[in-house]
């Protein structure tokens, strides 16, 4: 592609110095709490997002001040597994430059917001002492490595969930940059230590994202990833994996070119070296087709979509030098998180912690993060965090289970746990509004008094046990996957959301949209007929999102 087709970005990428940019003199001026304009895309490479308090945006302007400008700081934990210690530091850190609020996302880490400019070296490099980086954790690469979650789901857990890890670090850019600007690291002297076969100096088109599913569990939503990897388990030992490309649910409103769209399988892999080998070139072949001109076509489902599926796989099995297997029988039957008590072959137990929308704090109702943290200081369990925004406190001997289950009932963990309905767990929301830049409407905000208000109608038409997924994002990018949820919510405005419906419950089918723009009431009286048509008219066992496509509600 010749050099004036490329996006503005794409320049910036290119002319970084591998990463590094003017950040270094962005964080030395005082005059604004922002960084550099050319610096905005580059800061991402190193984890964190530039934002601003939208809720006083407007009096700010109105009094000729600059906007209250503060940092998103991601952390990349593959996986999704962490130390007691490591979140005590998190626990620390987030309370000395953070909002003091710990968000779990779906992609099984955490980010911290509210951080001011001048903090973001000393929490960088408290996070680094934690053996805690967020290289790569945003950016044009690949992002967080996530995985099924709970290990009481399969023996061979273990196994298969060290490849996140070993994913995230062959994946990792190879620039110092990270270093050398947040830990103070020597520059180093031979710039050929930082040549990237993978990256090289253009990395690639857009961000990168990586599921690995257990099944019978899809907790990860497999196919919404760029890249899904699903286990193979046959009589009793891990084989490989069936590999499924080009899933991504972000979208733009009104612009038909843009689309969610779910991962195709094209094939099977065994074997380690193969394994790593197809995932390595599948984001080579994205690296050298993908759109390079326009940010909004450039994930990976519009590569594979311009290359044709079986196009980009020939592409791939070109470059691995050999072919991909016919993919693997298997079958999921679950995605939602295993609340409560549960435990694993090994005798160890796991107790799964419902956090609403993945905001640890304080509240009336639970004293989330004081729980948390006492739970930590025992060193009694280890922290993973599930890709639904949940927690699971995990790896406890039988002798520690009690100690455990009293701090969580002492600060109210369990009761918050058990009283929570199935909608309510089931829900997902994105951060949206006061610091994203892109969010349209509410989400994280405002779902829980949403579900507060749908409950009853559940309850009057009896279906307040029916586990329906509910998802709301604050723009069309599609962070809280609402396009996989039965019912999902995406905004158009301040107050107003596109309603979507029909996605199945296992994440095999992409919802469609159902009503434009609607408001709280529009949402209520849309709900209490559909519930009600469902409850009197569904099949035994029948789910609401395929209720709502066999009655043609809405048309696939």
């Amino acid at each position: 592609m010749s050099e004036k087709n490329l996006s503005h970005i794409e320049k910036i990428k290119t002319s970084s110095d591998a990463l590094r940019g003017t950040i270094k003199e962005s964080l030395l001026d005082e005059i604004t709490g922002a960084v550099r304009e050319q610096d905005h895309a580059l800061i991402k490479f190193h984890g964190m997002y530039e934002q601003d308090d939208r809720d006083l945006r407007e009096e700010r302007g109105q009094k000729k001040l600059d906007k209250l400008y503060s940092f998103m700081i991601r952390l990349r934990i593959p996986g999704g597994l962490i130390s007691p210690e490591q979140w005590i530091a998190s626990h620390h850190i987030a309370g000395d430059y953070s909002t003091g609020v710990i968000k779990i996302t779906t992609r099984q880490t955490i980010q911290l917001h509210g951080i001011l400019k001048r903090d973001i070296k000393p929490t960088l490099q408290d996070f680094n002492e934690a053996k805690l980086d967020s290289i790569a954790a945003c950016g044009d690469v690949n992002r967080n490595v996530i995985c099924s979650a709970h290990p009481a789901q399969s023996p061979l857990h273990k196994e298969i969930h060290a490849y996140a890890d070993k994913i995230s670090e062959a994946l990792l850019p190879k620039t110092k940059a990270y270093y050398e600007v947040w830990l103070d690291n020597e520059a180093i002297a031979d710039k050929k230590d930082e040549d990237d076969p993978l990256y090289q100096d253009r990395y690639l088109p857009r961000k990168f994202k990586i599921a690995i599913a257990i099944p019978p569990d899809n907790d990860v939503d497999v196919f919404g990833n760029d890249l899904g990897l699903i286990a193979i388990v046959e009589d009793g030992k891990f084989v490989g994996f069936n590999v499924a490309i080009g899933g991504g649910l972000s979208a733009t409103h009104g612009n038909p070119a843009t689309y969610p769209r779910l991962a195709t399988e094209i094939g099977f892999v065994g074997g380690d070296e193969k394994i790593m080998k197809v995932i390595y070139e599948v984001l080579t072949v994205q690296r050298d087709f993908g759109n390079r001109a326009d940010r909004k076509l450039a994930r990976l489902k519009y590569t594979v979509d311009k290359l044709g599926v079986e196009g980009f796989k020939k592409e791939v099995e070109a470059r691995c030098g050999f072919e991909l297997e016919p993919a693997r029988q298997y079958e999921f039957k679950q995605r939602s998180d295993h609340f409560g008590w549960q435990q694993n072959s090994e005798g160890l137990w796991y107790y799964t912690v419902f956090i609403e929308n993945g905001r640890v704090l304080d509240s009336e109702e639970v004293a989330m993060k004081t729980a948390l943290l006492k739970v930590a200081e025992s060193g009694k369990a280890q922290f993973r965090f599930t890709a639904n925004q949940n927690l699971i406190l995990g790896d406890i001997a039988e002798t520690d289970k009690t100690e455990v289950e009293e701090i969580l009932t002492e600060y109210g963990v369990i009761r918050h746990t058990e009283s929570a309905s199935p909608i309510r767990k089931a829900s997902i929301a994105c951060v949206a509004f006061n610091t994203c830049p892109l969010a349209l409407a509410e989400a994280q905000r405002y779902l829980p008094a949403l579900i507060s208000k749908i409950e009853p109608l559940l309850t009057k038409h009896g279906i307040k046990d029916d586990e329906i997924s509910l998802r709301m994002t604050g723009c069309p990018n599609g962070c809280g996957r609402s396009p996989l949820a039965e019912i999902g919510f995406i905004g158009t405005g301040y107050g107003l959301y596109n309603m979507h419906i029909g996605g199945d419950r296992l994440g095999n089918r992409l919802n469609v949209k159902y009503r434009d723009s609607v408001n709280e009431e529009g949402i209520l009286n849309e709900l209490d007929g559909l519930f009600e048509s469902y409850s009197a008219n569904r099949f035994s066992d029948e789910t609401f999102g395929d209720f709502v496509i066999r009655q043609k509600l809405v048309t696939v």
